[in-house]
């Protein structure tokens, strides 16, 4: 990597370390008035080692919410290791354009080219789900489950339809559904309409069942 990069790339890692650290859990990161977003580091044409080396430095940042190994370190953050790589493409996309709301979110995708944006969602997607301990499973799954098995497979598992749901952390799923449900994340119309027709008890039981799959 060239010198002159090399200050842009720290001066990336260290100002969305510090947005990725929220005070607690309901808290996110709001720029500060007068911010100019971070211009992306960009390598020479051509150069694809300094281009690999300038993505692997912005992608260390992830694991300080995601988890350095795919587990997620707040109960809000969802597990992004195994994902569907159109789903993560689609999500980062979306963060960059604000079509899906979340400050810190929106500050890291910004700080991807568009050109790395493929590249990241390939990487995590090929990254191995986290083993997580073994849960007992509620042996009748909820009712309401079956309209999520209609995009997200019926094992849940994911495919080109839907993202993987199974085993996702139960505070993050509870939460988008919520959010889904209440009109405050907007970025698939269907999942709005979906989750508005289903209670908050049965929300909240799916959530619980599907975490523990």
């Amino acid at each position: 990597m060239s010198n002159n990069h090399l200050p842009t790339v720290f001066g990336v890692l260290v100002v969305l370390a510090a947005l990725a650290a929220p005070a607690n859990a309901q808290e996110r990161a709001a720029p500060p008035a007068g911010h100019v977003p971070e211009r992306p580091p960009v390598a020479i044409l051509g150069n694809t080692a300094e281009a690999e080396a300038i993505l692997g430095a912005k992608l260390l940042v992830c694991g300080t919410c995601h988890g350095t190994e795919g587990v997620p370190r707040t109960i809000v953050t969802p597990v992004i290791w195994g994902l569907q790589e159109n789903y993560l493409l689609k999500q980062l996309t979306e963060f960059q354009s604000k079509a899906r709301d979340n400050d810190v979110m929106t500050w890291m995708a910004t700080a991807l080219s568009q050109a790395e944006l493929a590249p990241t969602a390939a990487y995590f997607a090929k990254k191995s789900w986290p083993a997580r301990a073994t849960k007992i499973v509620s042996a009748s799954p909820p009712t309401a489950l079956a309209v999520c098995q209609i995009c997200h497979q019926q094992d849940l598992m994911g495919g080109l339809t839907g993202p993987r749901l199974a085993g996702q952390t139960y505070d993050y799923l509870l939460e988008a559904m919520n959010r889904f449900a209440a009109g405050k994340r907007t970025n698939n119309a269907d999942m709005v309409k979906i989750m508005e027709a289903i209670s908050p008890a049965d929300r909240e039981a799916m959530a619980r069942y599907i975490s523990a799959l």
